[in-house]
């Protein structure tokens, strides 16, 4: 991470979390905190809690939780970087120019730039390049009118070697930038070549609307009929797909959205106003391409051709989905007759059928039982034990739930066996923990995260003394986060979990910063104190059974004999301290 620390707290100083959440969920006012239905789960009572206090969410269903900068990360599938961005634009900070940040940022801005460049000279070469009659013919037979070309930004790559490495004029470090771009390719003796050449060139964006790569449909009968660009620092395939930016709000009204192979489907559905279709960009379906999609709406369907090929594209989708089947998630599987693709079977058939079709698709459970009853023959015993042993261990990856328990008890219906173990299991996994409590080092851990302007007006002189005496992680943890808050005494509990993002203990402060602690303004120092001197005592206890301890395996000198004497004078004072408060 290379955004200072310092910009960090002060955006989240600035930042009302209630009011970035409110925008994109509506929140209603529940006594001191605000709560709505959860984001990115589907439930029917709300459970997402908003705490203006804490400055934190977290949702009693899912658990999910963190601060502004980890909810737009979360809703929008931004990386940690693109999130602060666009907390700092709501709040009208300016990025930070030093020299630990900028140099990435400056990289990155230069190839979305020499992207956004390409995509405008692919449109113009599709416009005015004598070639571009090819082009245009391509797109007339595929009924795609001038007005969606001009929607989705469809270009042209001449044929021709350099047409657009020569657009560089000879300057190296352009030519460098749309070579890292994935816009060049480099041959050891001939130097830089067009990796897109004689091709229908359609522009992928990323969620913001910013040209990412392109992908580019071979005008002719060379191979690849598809090529996409590479994986460059701006574009990987596993976690974009095509249309998504565009389709994001009718996905959320039509409550589905379809999941098709090419860019032309998605053309050809767009200009028949079919508006919530997405493409995978040459790669099987991933799950971050399914925790996006499901964060926009509780149903996903994936659309195949019936060959056999589409049909294990599609189980290979399957196996994708399961982990991602939560309570409220809905996935079914459109096959289309062999040789035909969404784009042919709209155009002859119409809209109006073909989302008949989509709505009549087949359920997950029904795909995966009947793709698995066509291999084996569940008249036989050992066919049966056979589809037990190919299905539970694909069940397993299904999270605890509903679906998971209704998924088991088919299975036990068509095998017969009496799957009481797994039935055991999966009760003791969907039954409620109870809540732990926490240590008091924890406890004090998590005051301090949530409120560490108490620090600026108490010391902590024995924690060194007593985490010297017996080492404790969490002990050093706490000292640490004490110091943050001391020296820093401006900073907020959101900044202070972000101090810690990169670090191995992120999870676990991030659970202590919503921890509930029940205990008023006017007596949260005195609380903190105390907890303070639990801890102390603690610490003491076992320095003194460590002492007893060895004093039963060898006999203690005087030294010792005089610290454990220490030891037991030290905790006595402290217990009166303690019953006195």
């Amino acid at each position: 991470m290379n955004i200072p620390k310092e910009f960090i707290d002060q955006l989240l100083a600035r930042v009302d979390i209630v009011e970035i959440i409110d925008e994109r969920v509506p929140l209603k006012k529940t006594g001191g905190n605000y709560t709505a239905r959860c984001p990115f789960h589907d439930e029917k009572t709300p459970s997402f809690t908003v705490s203006p206090s804490k400055q934190f969410y977290h949702c009693f269903g899912c658990s999910a939780s963190g601060d502004a900068i980890e909810f737009l990360r979360e809703i929008s599938s931004f990386s940690f970087e693109e999130a602060v961005e666009e907390l700092a634009n709501t709040v009208g900070l300016q990025m930070p120019k030093g020299d630990g940040f900028r140099p990435q940022k400056h990289e990155t801005e230069n190839l979305l730039q020499t992207l956004a460049d390409a995509n405008e000279w692919f449109k113009a070469q599709l416009r005015h390049h004598p070639q571009a009659n090819q082009a245009v013919t391509y797109l007339k037979k595929r009924n795609v009118s001038g007005q969606m070309a001009a929607y989705f930004e469809l270009g042209f790559a001449p044929t021709g070697w350099d047409n657009l490495a020569k657009t560089a004029k000879d300057n190296k470090e352009t030519l460098n930038l749309m070579e890292k771009a994935g816009l060049l390719s480099v041959h050891q003796t001939r130097g830089y070549y067009d990796r897109f050449r004689s091709r229908i060139i359609f522009p992928i964006h990323d969620r913001r609307g910013r040209v990412i790569g392109f992908g580019g449909r071979i005008l002719g009968e060379d191979k690849p009929k598809y090529l996409n660009s590479p994986e460059t620092p701006v574009f990987h395939k596993g976690s974009e797909l095509y249309n998504l930016h565009r389709a994001r709000a009718d996905i959320g009204q039509q409550n589905y959205v379809l999941v098709v192979e090419g860019y032309t489907d998605v053309v050809s559905l767009t200009q028949r106003s079919i508006k919530n279709s997405v493409a995978t960009l040459g790669t099987a379906t991933t799950s971050n391409h399914l925790k996006m999609l499901f964060r926009l709406t509780p149903h996903v369907i994936f659309c195949f051709d019936g060959d056999p090929a589409g049909r294990q594209a599609a189980w290979k989708a399957l196996e994708a989905v399961l982990p991602e089947m939560v309570s409220g998630h809905q996935t079914s599987f459109l096959f289309l007759p062999d040789g035909e693709d969404p784009d042919s079977v709209v155009q002859k058939s119409g809209s109006e059928a073909f989302v008949s079709m989509v709505r009549n698709s087949t359920a997950i459970s029904d795909f995966f039982y009947d793709t698995l009853l066509k291999e084996i023959d569940i008249n036989r015993l050992d066919g049966r034990a056979r589809l037990a042993e190919t299905a539970q261990p694909l069940l397993a990856k299904i999270p605890s739930g509903p679906f998971r328990e209704l998924m088991q008890d088919k299975l036990q219906l068509l095998s017969g066996l009496r799957n009481v173990r797994t039935q055991k299991k999966q009760l003791k996994l969907t039954q409620k923990r109870p809540d732990e409590r926490l240590s008091p080092t924890a406890t004090a851990i998590s005051i301090l995260m949530q409120n560490p302007f108490i620090a600026c007006d108490m010391s902590l002189p024995t924690l060194s003394e007593t985490n010297e005496m017996v080492p404790d992680v969490g002990l050093q943890l706490l000292t640490e986060i004490y110091e943050i808050a001391k020296n820093n005494p401006d900073i907020t509990g959101p900044a202070m979990l972000e101090r810690f993002r990169e670090r191995d203990t992120f999870r676990f402060l991030k659970k202590l910063a919503i921890k509930e602690h029940f205990v008023g303004s006017d007596n949260l120092k005195a609380f903190f104190e105390e907890t303070i001197l639990a801890i102390e005592e603690q610490n003491l206890n076992s320095a003194i059974n460590e002492i007893l301890q060895r004093s039963t395996i060898e006999k203690l000198d005087r030294d010792q004999k005089v610290q454990l004497s220490d030891l037991y004078n030290r905790r006595e004072k402290l217990r009166m301290k303690r019953g006195s408060q």
